[in-house]
């Protein structure tokens, strides 16, 4: 680890971190200290740091805007990448339907841009939290839609530090979840999408984000949903059919207000939320019979 950390610091400086705190960078506000971290603003910074990574045989764990995510009370060992500014961009081809988005562009951002130009494909997007490459990653999807269906090519930098860009058909999309080699880090995602009529969209746009904003909990901490949907059936609704709303262990709790949520009240911790997880499964499996998926990833020295 210290043979990795001079090396990172021979080309970036004061910018490599030891012992840094993870939690502000959550969305849940949850989670110990990462070993090592950086944030890197452009491709070639990714691959030299996840190549140096490589060849000194220690782990490396991209983090993007910390949403869907558990990080360990304990931190994360190895070397966590952060993907700063120079990812944040969003490019429009001359076609007018082709769209190119960093990894680290909000998801939301990119909803607003492509409805402001009358672009069809991505509307429910609108109140997903967290960034393009994090949505591919879980093959984000609300309402019907889901990024799979507009996705035509996937760039990135592979564990060992090298570029690599991934056609749709080469990239496995399921329910919630993509296939993507190992550790492989979501540089920007180039999209297809359709014309359509701008004051329609903006309208399904709002109309989606009035239905977020009543179902789901604002203004305190959480990772979106707790756990994927199963088939023919809503995870929130086994939830409360097994008397999870409003459970609490610790700071954290199911939200009154939608139990696939669970919510950071002040103060929680991770194993906290795990706990709640588990005992939310064991309920609902008792319940309906039903072996509830997580969404949520749970990352980090357990």
């Amino acid at each position: 680890m210290k043979a990795l950390e001079q090396e990172l610091n021979a080309r970036f400086g004061a910018r490599v971190k030891a012992a840094m705190p993870l939690k502000a960078m959550t969305s849940f506000q949850i989670g110990g200290p990462a070993d090592l971290f950086i944030t890197v603003e452009d491709e070639a910074e990714l691959m030299h740091a996840k190549g140096s990574a490589h060849r000194a045989n220690v782990s490396c764990f991209c983090l993007g805007a910390g949403t869907n995510l558990l990080i360990s009370d304990r931190g994360m060992r190895g070397l966590v990448v952060r993907l700063g500014e120079g990812f944040k961009k969003i490019l429009f081809d001359g076609d007018e339907v082709s769209v190119v988005a960093g990894a680290a562009a909000q998801f939301g951002t990119l909803v607003e841009s492509v409805v402001d130009r009358g672009l069809e494909g991505l509307e429910f997007g609108e109140g997903i939290p967290g960034t393009v490459g994090g949505g591919l990653v879980m093959n984000a999807g609300a309402f019907g839609g889901e990024i799979a269906k507009v996705v035509t090519l996937v760039h990135g930098v592979t564990e060992s530090g090298e570029a690599l860009a991934l056609s749709r058909d080469a990239v496995k999309f399921a329910y919630r979840r993509t296939e993507l080699p190992a550790h492989f880090t979501i540089t920007r995602v180039d999209f297809t999408l359709a014309h359509g009529d701008r004051e329609r969209l903006s309208a399904r746009v709002a109309e989606l984000r009035a239905k977020r904003a009543s179902r789901q909990p604002r203004g305190v901490p959480n990772a979106g949903s707790i756990f994927k949907n199963p088939p023919g059936n809503f995870a929130g609704r086994l939830l409360e059919c097994a008397g999870l709303k409003g459970t609490r262990v610790g700071g954290a709790a199911f939200s009154d207000q939608h139990a696939n949520f669970i919510v950071n009240l002040g103060g929680a911790q991770a194993a906290e939320v795990r706990e709640l997880i588990e005992l939310a499964r064991n309920k609902v499996k008792e319940k309906s019979g039903v072996w509830l998926e997580p969404e949520v990833k749970l990352v980090g020295d357990w």
